[in-house]
């Protein structure tokens, strides 16, 4: 099979094609025929010798989450059969033509969905999910901060708080991005550039924060938050240290939490992945959430993906396609 390969840590253009084996599902797995997969932060983390993966997953071909057809089960896979379109959370591994994953970690194709469309879902939904909604306690009628509105995290938390209830608030870096987050259904967008954030929404305030920014955002996010609020990290792409006011977390009994989705045991993300199911996929047969796609590339072209994903300049989710 194609396989994108890093072949030494450092920038897109040492991301190569080459031939690889075709991986052979285990009692608990499925071999799926990739049609296309996601491209995350973290791929390029891995690609710049930043990210090791996890234990059993390959060593180094990137990808976070794709979309096929099963092509093959395991002895102990019940769900599923061969043929099945499904999308999936993998460890590592997703920039190739098949890829093995725990069955558990699959879902079905949403209906009227591309494979694209699909590959763009799993990473980005089974964080926010699990963040925003498990670890972040967000419930309706409370006020919903998201920076990086417009990255693939972004677009699904501003989907998925607005279409459970929540009002919604995100920053973004240009005007064009803060009005794709506001047509997604943020109440108020704010560019980071020009405006001031924090002096913005003081007036409304607001109950939990989705932070992939740290740096000095931490004060402004405690500052921001209700009584009771929730600060939730899932990146510091500004930085991983900062300072803030015990006083004020004591004071206003705040909760600061984070989490990184990728080193959790395979029980772990199955039981995320029911929760899902239950939860999220309802929400996309109602069409009260949408794929955002910025491009696609072949996956040839995955060095020009990781280009465009370090450019910043995208808004929603980039994709590889896998002939």
């Amino acid at each position: 099979m194609k396989a994108v390969v890093i072949s030494a840590p450092g920038a897109p253009e040492v991301l190569q094609v080459q031939e690889r084996p075709v991986p052979t599902p285990e009692a608990h797995q499925v071999l799926v025929r990739v049609k296309a997969a996601g491209v995350n932060r973290p791929d390029v983390a891995q690609r710049k010798g930043n990210y090791p993966p996890p234990a059993g997953a390959p060593a180094d071909i990137p990808g976070l989450e794709i979309a096929g057809v099963i092509e093959a089960c395991g002895a102990h896979v019940e769900r599923w059969q061969k043929g099945e379109a499904v999308c999936a959370l993998l460890p590592g591994g997703g920039y190739a033509e098949y890829v093995v994953v725990d069955a558990r970690h699959c879902l079905p194709l949403p209906q009227d969905w591309s494979f694209e469309e699909a590959a763009s879902l799993p990473e980005t939904v089974f964080t926010v999910w699990h963040n925003v909604f498990q670890r972040g306690q967000l419930k309706a009628g409370e006020n919903f901060l998201v920076h990086g509105g417009s990255s693939g995290i972004g677009i699904t938390a501003i989907q998925l708080a607005k279409a459970l209830g929540a009002r919604v608030f995100a920053t973004a870096g240009s005007a064009e991005k803060c009005r794709a987050c506001e047509e997604l259904g943020a109440e108020r967008c704010l560019n980071y550039k020009t405006e001031n954030f924090e002096e913005a929404l003081q007036p409304e305030g607001v109950d939990v924060i989705l932070d992939m920014v740290g740096g000095d955002y931490l004060p402004k996010n405690l500052n921001l938050l209700h009584p009771d609020g929730r600060l939730v990290f899932i990146n510091a792409m500004q930085g991983a240290k900062g300072e803030f006011n015990v006083m004020q977390v004591m004071q206003k009994r705040l909760t600061l939490t984070g989490s990184t989705l990728r080193p959790r045991d395979a029980d772990f993300k199955a039981a995320l992945a029911a929760e899902i199911e239950q939860h999220v996929w309802p929400l996309l047969e109602a069409q009260k959430f949408k794929p955002v796609l910025s491009q696609t590339f072949p996956l040839e072209e995955a060095a020009q993906a990781h280009t465009l994903m370090e450019s910043s300049a995208h808004i929603g989710k980039i994709v590889l396609l896998v002939d």
